[in-house]
C-alpha cells in the first residue's frame, strides 16, 4: 500500500525530471552563469539537510518541517527569476527543474556520507512544487503577458504572493500525502501539521525566494549570498532550538525510568505508554504540539510512585481502587511541577485517574494505554493482549471512553507498539 500511493508522487515528479534533463540536455543551457549560481546555492543547501527524525516522533520543533530550507528558497528563486544581468532570464520551465534535480542529486551526496538515510520523498516534493511555480511563473514573464495585464509593481508582488500560497499548498498536500502513505496515521491531522508549519520556517523559505529572484533581477548574481544569510541564520537557530527540544525529551525519559530504577514499575512500562499513547493520539486525530505533551505526561505518568511508602505490587495502578489511583496521580501531578514541566503536562498526569467524562482525550488516552499494558504484563501471549482489550471494552462504561478503546483496537491491529 506504501509504495502504490507513493508512486502517485514519485512517477509524476520522475516523469517531469526526465523531461526537464532531456530538454535542457538537448537544447543546451540559457545563461549558464545564472543556472550554475542556483544550482551551486541548491546544492550547498541539499549538503547541509537535516537527518530527519524517527518516523514515530514529530518534528524536532514547530515549524521545521523543512530539512533543507536553503535550497527550497533556493529552487523556488529561480522558479520565478524573471532578470538576471539586465536583461530576460529567459531559462524556462524545463531548464528549472533540470537545475534543481541535477543540483539536488549532487547535494545528496554530502548528505548520505554523513549517514543520511535514502530520503526520496523531498526531491519528489521539491521537483513537483519547483515545477508547478515555474508553470505558473516563466511563461507568463516570458511572453510579457504580465505586464499586459496589469500585473506590475504592486500588483506584481500581490500576484507572487498569492503564486506562493498555492506553491506552499502543493507542498503541504504532497507532505501529507507522502506521511499518510508511510505511517497509516490519518491525513487531516498531517495536513493540519504542515499548514501549521508553513507559519515558521515555510513563511521564511517563501520570502527569501521571492527576494532573491527579484534581487537578482535588479543587482546581480552578487544579490544571492547577502539574502541568503538570514534563512541560513534561521536554519541554525531553529537546530539549535530542535537541540534543546531533544535535550529536554531526554531528560523527561530519564525521569521515567526512576520508577523503574526504584522498583516501582516494569522495566519500560513507560516507554511502552509513551509510544503506544502516542499512535492512538495520531489516530484520534491530535496534531504535533498535542501529541508532544501527550508523549512528556505519558512517560511521566508513573512519577507520583516515587512519593508512596509502600511500592504498588509490580507497578500496576489499573486495578488499585479509585481512591488510591487519584492520590498517586495527585502525587505524581505534584512531582511534575517541581521538575519544572510545562503545566499541561502535570496536568495531564494528576488528572488520569479522573472519571474520563472529566477528563481532557490526552489523560483519558494516557489512562487506557497505562491500564492496557498493565493488564497485558499480567498474561502472556496474544491472548492476553485480546483479553486484555476486551477487559477494556467491558469497563467504557465507567473507566474508559468507547473511542479511546477503539482507537487502541485499531493501532493494534496495524501492528502498533504493543510492547
Amino acid at each position: 500500500m506504501s509504495r502504490r500511493a507513493t508512486a502517485w508522487v514519485h512517477g509524476p515528479a520522475a516523469v517531469l525530471a526526465c523531461w526537464g534533463l532531456g530538454h535542457t540536455l538537448w537544447h543546451g543551457i540559457t545563461a549558464p552563469r545564472t543556472a550554475l549560481a542556483f544550482g551551486a546555492l541548491i546544492a550547498a543547501g541539499e549538503a547541509v539537510r537535516r537527518i530527519p527524525a524517527r518516523p514515530a516522533a514529530a518534528a524536532p520543533c514547530p515549524g521545521l518541517r523543512e530539512g533543507a530550507p536553503l535550497g527550497a528558497a533556493g529552487a523556488l528563486g529561480y522558479a520565478l527569476l524573471d532578470a538576471a544581468g539586465g536583461g530576460p532570464a529567459g531559462h524556462g520551465v524545463p531548464q528549472t527543474v533540470a537545475v534543481v534535480v541535477a543540483a539536488g542529486l549532487v547535494g545528496l551526496v554530502p548528505y548520505l556520507a554523513r549517514g543520511g538515510g535514502p530520503a526520496w520523498d523531498p526531491p519528489a516534493r521539491r521537483v513537483l512544487t519547483v515545477g508547478f511555480a515555474a508553470t505558473c511563473c516563466q511563461p507568463l514573464c516570458h511572453t510579457g503577458a504580465l505586464d499586459g495585464w496589469g500585473a506590475a509593481g504592486p500588483l506584481r508582488l500581490l500576484w507572487l504572493a498569492v503564486l506562493l500560497a498555492l506553491t506552499a499548498l502543493c507542498d503541504a498536500v504532497l507532505a501529507a500525502a507522502l506521511a499518510r502513505a508511510r505511517t497509516g496515521w490519518p491525513y487531516g491531522p498531517l495536513l493540519r501539521d504542515e499548514l501549521r508549519a508553513l507559519s515558521g520556517i515555510g513563511t521564511a523559505i517563501c520570502a527569501t525566494g521571492v527576494v532573491i529572484a527579484l534581487a537578482v533581477a535588479a543587482a546581480g548574481l552578487w544579490a544571492l549570498p547577502v539574502f541568503c544569510l538570514p534563512l541560513l541564520l534561521t536554519q541554525i537557530a531553529f537546530r539549535r532550538y530542535a537541540a534543546v527540544r531533544a535535550t529536554y525529551r531526554q531528560t523527561i525519559a530519564s525521569l521515567a525510568r526512576a520508577t523503574e530504577i526504584a522498583g516501582c514499575t516494569p522495566p519500560g512500562h513507560a516507554r511502552r505508554v509513551a509510544a503506544l499513547s502516542r499512535e492512538v493520539g495520531r489516530e484520534l486525530g491530535l496534531g504535533g504540539p498535542d501529541l508532544d505533551v501527550l508523549e512528556h505526561a505519558a512517560l511521566m505518568h508513573d512519577i507520583g510512585q516515587l512519593s508512596l511508602v509502600d511500592p504498588v505490587p509490580d507497578g500496576a495502578t489499573a486495578p488499585l481502587p479509585p481512591a488510591e489511583q487519584r492520590r498517586i496521580a495527585l502525587l505524581g501531578g505534584a512531582v511534575a511541577r517541581q521538575t519544572g514541566a510545562p503545566p499541561e503536562v502535570a496536568v495531564i498526569v494528576e488528572r488520569q485517574a479522573d472519571p474520563y467524562r472529566e477528563q481532557p482525550v490526552t489523560a483519558r488516552i494516557v489512562r487506557t494505554v497505562n491500564a492496557y499494558d498493565d493488564l497485558v504484563a499480567a498474561a502472556a501471549g496474544p491472548a492476553g493482549r485480546l483479553r486484555a482489550l476486551e477487559r477494556l471494552r467491558l469497563a467504557t462504561a465507567r473507566d474508559h471512553e468507547p473511542a479511546v478503546v477503539a482507537a487502541l483496537a485499531r493501532v493494534l491491529a496495524r501492528g502498533g507498539r504493543a510492547g
